[in-house]
């Protein structure tokens, strides 16, 4: 299978943050390891002049998602901190960078790149109709990210070379790819993409 891009297209990046990989708060096994497949897209897509958006967890230090606050994980992602920022290998274009943080309210907790941002109404005002999502975790905001973007009417591209998932339970990963391809998002990896 053959995509070609379009104008009608854009990349969002998901939550490639310090804390999410080897030695962070709260890691995705070899989460770093896509991070050469992941700059490879960011500068098809910059060099062809689509956007690139990047989510990040930007969460305040009580988040309800903290085990300290009756939340399931550790403290990750705190405003602010070295582990909130963008791993520095990742290429974040300098003319074409748009940041969504989400998880930024105490009480309110997002694992899709949708909630509670202005992602949606940043892509619907330059005309997306299609995204390319890849990023960590594949169980997590990767899934919730791609299933939000199902749901708001985009054709969803999940990139299969550039996501890793963090399995908490065995086969999370497997089971979250299984889900989304059950509701109609399509697996590619880079050389799928006509250049």
């Amino acid at each position: 299978m053959k995509v070609r891009l379009t104008g009608k297209d854009a990349l969002i990046v998901v939550d490639m943050q310090n804390d999410f990989m080897p030695g962070g708060a709260l890691p995705v096994p070899d989460g770093d390891k896509i991070i050469p497949a992941l700059n490879r897209y960011i500068k098809l897509f910059s060099d062809n002049g689509l956007p690139v958006f990047f989510t990040r967890d930007w969460h305040p230090e009580n988040h309800i998602s903290f085990e300290g606050s009756g939340g399931i994980w550790p403290p990750h992602c705190v405003q602010d901190t070295e582990g909130a920022q963008f791993h520095p290998e990742l290429f974040i274009p300098p003319d074409n960078k748009f940041i969504i943080s989400k998880g930024y309210s105490r009480d309110f907790d997002a694992y899709s790149g949708f909630q509670g941002t202005v992602l949606d109404e940043l892509l619907k005002e330059r005309g997306i109709k299609r995204i390319f999502v890849g990023g960590v975790a594949t169980d997590y905001c990767v899934k919730n990210t791609a299933y939000g973007g199902i749901n708001l009417g985009y054709q969803v591209f999940v990139l299969e070379d550039g996501i890793k998932g963090v399995d908490v339970n065995e086969g999370d990963s497997k089971k979250a790819a299984e889900f989304l391809l059950n509701n109609g998002a399509v697996f590619i990896t880079f050389e799928e993409i006509h250049r």
